[in-house]
């Protein structure tokens, strides 16, 4: 059933990536027009937000790429693949302990928030919202969402690589061994804790060595996930694809395939992405500033 569910959605993909290039060949370039875009959003009952690292940047959490590539003397991409946590489990956990310290001292941005708000306001008229998220820390339920869909998992859980057992976690320090360890510095060795000493897990009596709950690089997404958001996308009659640069996939796919059904889609984005000719709204700058209108209260809503 695994490997049904992932060729279904990679067929998906396929034939959205086939539409959307026609698409491009008679569409004009996206709009800018709020007005327009509000009309649209009034109109809306199931409404799909796409969101990526840029929402939880204005939060001031790092998007580990760019200038923010490195951790120590290690890029972050070869420390969150399954056979680093193999190799060295301690020095991973470091890794892993620094951003889950980092994640829970921030707080939502402005839209985070909106996006909450929006979801309780149109849940007393019958309406959805719904968040589809590249994130993973834990800002969108911080702010308020209640039904959010986290594709690359949180870091604010643990899996027991023993038992399977997965459970929010927001022990800080997880454990006593990684307490005052993590520090970023080039020049800041390995803990080198033994492996007895990581996260345990505490299901019944498992004692399992217990891993950050997120999608490592190489490693599949989780089919359950991908179902639900399968759905949520061929429901959908408006979708906002929220500060991601549309490089990393699926994700990636999923506004422009939503936009190949004809729906209206709007980008809201510090910047243009190499999705924004297939999508009928292009809204630039910070989405603090940007999305709060768009999602504010429409003239036309029953209160």
């Amino acid at each position: 059933m695994l490997l049904q569910n992932r060729a279904v959605f990679a067929l998906g993909v396929r034939m959205c990536t086939t539409h959307a290039s026609k698409r491009t060949l008679v569409e004009t370039r996206p709009s800018s027009d709020m007005s327009e875009f509000r009309k649209v959003f009034s109109e809306a009952k199931h409404i799909a937000i796409i969101t990526g690292a840029g929402v939880s940047a204005e939060s001031g959490v790092p998007t580990f790429r760019g200038e923010n590539e490195r951790w120590r003397k290690w890029q972050s991409q070869d420390l969150a693949t399954p056979e680093a946590f193999s190799r060295t489990p301690s020095r991973v956990w470091e890794f892993y302990h620094y951003r889950r310290e980092l994640v829970m001292n921030k707080k939502p941005s402005a839209a985070h928030l909106a996006i909450a708000e929006c979801e309780a306001r149109l849940k007393k008229q019958g309406r959805s919202v719904v968040v589809i998220t590249q994130c993973i820390d834990d800002l969108h339920r911080q702010a308020g969402s209640k039904n959010v869909l986290k594709i690359h998992g949180s870091l604010l859980e643990t899996r027991c690589m023993s038992c399977g057992h997965v459970t929010l976690n927001k022990r800080s320090p997880i454990c006593a061994a990684l307490k005052d360890k993590g520090a970023p510095g080039p020049d800041v060795p390995d803990a080198q804790i033994p492996v007895d000493k990581l996260p345990r897990c505490e299901e019944n009596d498992c004692h399992g060595l217990l891993r950050p709950n997120v999608v490592f690089f190489g490693e599949t997404l989780d089919s359950h996930i991908l179902t639900k958001v399968e759905k949520e996308m061929e429901i959908c009659d408006l979708c906002l694809v929220v500060g991601t640069s549309s490089i990393v996939y699926p994700a990636a796919m999923f506004g422009p395939r939503v936009s190949a059904r004809g729906i209206p889609v709007a980008e809201f984005n510090t910047q243009t992405s190499p999705k924004t000719e297939y999508f009928m709204y292009h809204f630039q700058g910070p989405c603090g500033t940007t999305l709060p209108p768009a999602l504010a209260q429409h003239e036309s809503e029953i209160m």
